[in-house]
């Protein structure tokens, strides 16, 4: 009964995602990135529209699971979804041994070749980039040094690392197992102590797994949002699935390489607008220290917005909210129309 169910539920959704306007894309196939065979697709209602660029979440996490859940903004952006290396459909083509090297600089140049492959196909000069999550470690890099490629940089689940030095995350992960009296989980935190640069990336994946489960709004979110887009995904059999979640679990290595990086010391000036959407209530990638990042950042136009009563995976609970926030703020910026011409 729930396998008929399932089926049911993804033919619909799968019906729902026919694009069928006369300058529409829909397409996806595997290309040549970095050595390896890589998924990327290409939806949207009109080829005239900008053309975001997302990178990726997890690590590991391919945002295709999430495309009825935005289904809307196709309608006024021309998306690419790339599964990176190591994740989704990418990660099932050829299986973990074809991989290749999984490091956060090989991911960076893959995104740049990525981009490329893009401006040629579709004949843009720049990208829209918008990374989620983990996806905002490469993100930043790319929009520091490249705004020849990039029309603006929108970061929502922005990730601020710091280079280890802020432990509220931690710190507030400790009161929350301790007020709820979880005492095996909080001696394990407690054992792995707050140096995140120090961390394996099995404690890593722990420590991201407890944050979860630890946060009513983020568990709610993960079970709702997530894995229900995951079970119900029209592009995902059920040996789709097992394979995501094994790309997931082979991507966790790259978890303990962000760790040592330090996002102000690297750099907070942008050539290109910037902008951070965030949730109001995120304990994974809290709104304060993205906030306190913006507040450095020196960029043509920069904005910050925080998504109500959202946790982590902020624009997927609330699709409609960050394309307001796309709509109304970054769209004018990267097309130079007024925000109500639409």
């Amino acid at each position: 009964m729930l396998l008929t169910y399932r089926a049911l539920k993804r033919a619909s959704l799968a019906k729902k995602l026919r694009i069928t306007t006369p300058n529409g894309i829909d397409q996806a196939s595997y290309v040549r990135i970095g050595g390896i065979d890589q998924w990327i697709s290409i939806r949207g209602e009109d080829l005239s529209n900008p053309v975001i660029l997302e990178i990726h979440g997890g690590p590991g996490a391919s945002n295709l699971i999430h495309v009825p859940r935005t289904r809307a903004w196709e309608r006024h952006f021309t998306i690419v979804r790339w599964d990176m290396r190591g994740a989704g459909r990418t990660f099932a083509g050829s299986g973990p041994a074809a991989q290749g090297e999984m490091t956060l600089d090989r991911l960076y140049a893959d995104a740049l070749e990525v981009t490329e492959y893009i401006r040629a196909r579709l004949g843009v000069s720049r990208l829209l980039l918008v990374a989620n999550s983990f996806g905002t470690v490469t993100g930043l890099r790319l929009a520091r040094n490249h705004p020849e490629l990039y029309s603006a940089y929108v970061g929502t689940d922005q990730n601020i690392i710091g280079g280890g030095r802020d432990t509220s995350s931690y710190e507030a992960l400790l009161a929350r197992l301790e007020k709820a009296g979880r005492k095996k989980e909080l001696a394990k935190v407690v054992e792995m102590g707050p140096d995140q640069t120090a961390w394996s990336a099995e404690q890593w994946s722990e420590y991201a797994k407890t944050v979860v489960t630890t946060d009513p709004l983020t568990y709610d979110t993960m079970k709702k949002v997530v894995i229900r887009s995951l079970w119900f995904s029209p592009f995902h059999n059920l040996r789709g699935l097992r394979s995501y979640l094994k790309g997931m679990n082979f991507s966790e290595q790259l978890g303990p390489q962000a760790m040592t990086i330090d996002e102000v010391a690297e750099g907070t000036t942008f050539r290109l607008p910037f902008f951070l959407f965030q949730g109001d209530s995120d304990v994974l990638t809290p709104p304060e220290p993205a906030r306190g990042f913006f507040e450095q950042v020196t960029a043509p136009v920069k904005g910050f917005a925080l998504i109500r009563e959202a946790s982590h995976f902020a624009s997927f609970r609330h699709p409609e909210q960050f394309l307001e926030l796309m709509l109304s703020k970054v769209r004018p910026v990267v097309t130079g129309e007024a925000a109500g011409r639409r």
